[in-house]
């Protein structure tokens, strides 16, 4: 890898990736979402073609706000804001000292880390990005001369093999890819909605969801609508959230109100609710308190964000989706106990017919699936995730 970007730097033509090129073939992958409609529309520019000034990072954290295009791929842009949170992340994901549009060793060529099945993979791609109208069609940053997000999201895209194929995922899946660390995912149980049988996911309480909520800084928080229910329509359906800060109204209300700011990552369509200007939840307040708390808080909100309260968010989105936090030394954090996970082993297995193929617990051949034995010395605690790898992932990729 490290010698093929070698290679590329005495080049005089600007990189072109020959295994993910600038064609339909990296747009679609069966022609069965939404984005079939824009078929032979799609043109690719590179950042010096879309504005005069490509940047890849902002110090302004208000710039880097990210934001959905025609693509159906929010659960993946929520996985994005881990990056925001943590410089370790960052350099991860993004290795620093790459060279920018302004440098004269820039190749058209950028290279980003993705955490596949217990490793860090390197994916080296050329920066020719999907464009409708002369304009990234595709996610992009608040602030447009912004690239980090594009050339991440064109990397992923070509793990997966196509853009098309980033068309709905699980927040869940994203972060680990992302951070190569943990995400747990629960059911939120508001009132009037019913847990379906067999449905996957813990049921998250609410004393749980409060000591999560103190970690908000420290990890990212999304949340899902999975069914638009009535008068709900303004959150979309299949759509995924960004759960950004949080604000205890208890002691200025004299009662319990806990609020929360969500993010929609289409950047647009806030939800209505009763904390939304003029809303009837300013009127829990005291009138004086609610004057100046309502400027405060509305006018801290960015285009698509808005304001809930708890018992409104259990009964409007369906699940959250919470990542491990990652310190700077790239430990994980317990999101029960906030203590540092230190030690960590990646074990591997694989079904193979006649040997470890062993099937479900029903049969007699249940014995001989793999199995891994973990020996407990003392009390302490214990995380452990599961992957499976896809099919689609048995041919090379990277590149």
């Amino acid at each position: 890898m490290l010698g093929e970007k070698k290679q590329l730097m005495v080049a005089r033509d600007l990189y072109t990736d020959p295994t993910f090129p600038a064609s339909d073939t990296s747009i679609f992958f069966n022609y069965c979402t939404p984005l079939a409609q824009f078929r032979g529309e799609i043109s690719w520019l590179r950042p010096k073609d879309i504005c005069s000034s490509p940047r890849l990072f902002s110090n302004n954290l208000q710039d880097v706000q990210v934001k959905q295009g025609i693509l159906g791929d929010c659960w993946f842009l929520c996985a994005c804001v881990a990056l925001q949170k943590s410089k370790y992340l960052l350099n991860k994901v993004i290795p620093p000292g790459q060279p920018s549009w302004t440098d004269e060793s820039y190749q058209g060529c950028f290279t980003c880390r993705v955490w596949q099945f217990g490793h860090w993979v390197e994916v080296t791609i050329d920066d020719r990005l999907p464009c409708l109208g002369g304009k990234l069609c595709f996610s992009q940053c608040q602030t447009e001369d912004l690239f980090w997000l594009p050339l991440l999201e064109k990397a992923y895209a070509k793990v997966h093999g196509s853009y098309e194929q980033l068309w709905a995922g699980q927040v869940a899946d994203a972060l680990v890819d992302l951070t190569g660390g943990i995400a747990e995912r629960w059911i939120l149980k508001g009132p009037g909605k019913n847990v379906e049988k067999g449905k996957t996911g813990m049921v998250l309480e609410k004393a749980v969801f409060r000591r999560l909520m103190n970690l908000k800084e420290q990890c990212v928080m999304s949340c899902s609508v999975l069914n638009s229910r009535q008068g709900g329509s303004e959150l979309g359906e299949f759509h995924a959230f960004i759960v950004i800060d949080t604000l205890d109204l208890s002691e200025v209300s004299g009662k319990e109100i806990f609020l929360l700011r969500i993010r929609n990552p289409w950047g647009r369509r806030c939800w209505k609710g009763p904390w939304c200007e003029g809303g009837q939840g300013w009127n829990q307040l005291d009138p004086v308190v609610a004057s100046e708390l309502r400027s405060k808080l509305l006018s801290q909100i960015q285009e698509g964000e808005f304001w809930v309260d708890e018992e409104e968010f259990f009964r409007e989105f369906d699940e959250i989706t919470v990542g491990f936090p990652v310190n700077e030394e790239g430990h994980l954090q317990s999101l029960y106990t906030e203590k540092v996970l230190y030690h960590s082993q990646n074990v591997f297995g694989s079904w193979v017919k006649g040997q470890s193929a062993g099937g479900c617990r029903n049969n007699s051949s249940f014995p001989s699936n793999p199995k891994f034995w973990l020996r407990v010395w003392e009390s302490s605690e214990v995380c452990i995730a599961l992957l499976q790898k896809h099919r689609k992932y048995s041919t090379d990729w990277a590149g």
